[in-house]
């Protein structure tokens, strides 16, 4: 299934304090550039006054994934990671210029992990990059919504986040991708509620094969709730045009 991750690589935005109203939130100009050219693909960005960065503290966080999320922001501000935003659809990571004629235009449409009205129900997040380790650390709260086992999260909630998390770090070294096999190994449930902290690098590229690898465990460390692979095929629209064209 053809995954969106490419608009995690559209803007990276700068946390100024929690959230008492919509923001201006901002989303990059560019597409993104192979590994040589990482931060290239996020060296614009254009404004946009209805778009809202979620991942930013809401009343719903408890105060280990606040600890959490300004651990991350106090080393974003020492230039060792990023922090990425995250909007309610995918046309707000994209720039004005170049939704007309995009199939993004129908704003109705909203991004799978920001699918719920109410705050702290389902997938609380915020994700940092490391560019020069290509790595990736995201911060997750997992909500009510999630439930699986009675008082833990369902393993496709988890098997999302990694998907997320794992894809995200591809798409920032290879451009646009699409996940062709992710492979999750389950050690521990996940409590509902917990914090976890959802971690994925690089391991290699063959070609258009974008290999990646990532694991989630507890704020403090002490527990991998679960570990996985992934295969990524580097995708370029040409791919998609002649996808389409054939399957008519």
């Amino acid at each position: 299934m053809l995954r969106s991750f490419a608009r995690l690589a559209k803007g990276l935005t700068r946390w100024t304090g929690p959230r008492c109203g919509p923001p201006a939130a901002e989303a990059a100009s560019r597409g993104v550039l192979p590994s040589s050219q990482l931060w290239k693909a996020a060296a614009l960005f254009h404004e946009s006054e209805q778009a809202k960065d979620y991942a930013i503290p809401n009343a719903s966080w408890s105060p280990e994934m606040v600890n959490q999320f300004n651990r991350f922001m106090a080393m974003a501000k020492e230039g060792t990671w990023k922090k990425l935003p995250s909007y309610r659809n995918m046309i707000e990571h994209v720039p004005e210029r170049m939704r007309e004629g995009n199939e993004l235009k129908d704003g109705t449409s909203r991004l799978f992990l920001r699918n719920l009205d109410k705050e702290g129900m389902g997938f609380e997040y915020a994700m940092f990059l490391n560019p020069s380790e290509k790595r990736m650390v995201s911060v997750f709260q997992l909500g009510p919504y999630l439930e699986g086992p009675p008082g833990f999260a369902h393993g496709g909630s988890i098997a999302t986040i990694l998907d997320s998390v794992l894809g995200a770090c591809a798409i920032f070294v290879a451009g646009r991708v699409f996940t062709a096999n992710l492979t999750i190994n389950y050690r521990s449930p996940i409590p509902l509620g917990s914090v976890v902290l959802v971690e994925s690098k690089l391991d290699r590229i063959e070609g258009r094969k974008v290999f990646v690898t990532g694991h989630v465990q507890s704020a403090d460390g002490q527990t991998v709730h679960t570990e996985a692979t992934a295969l990524f095929i580097q995708f370029q629209l040409k791919d998609s045009i002649q996808q389409q064209a054939s399957s008519k």
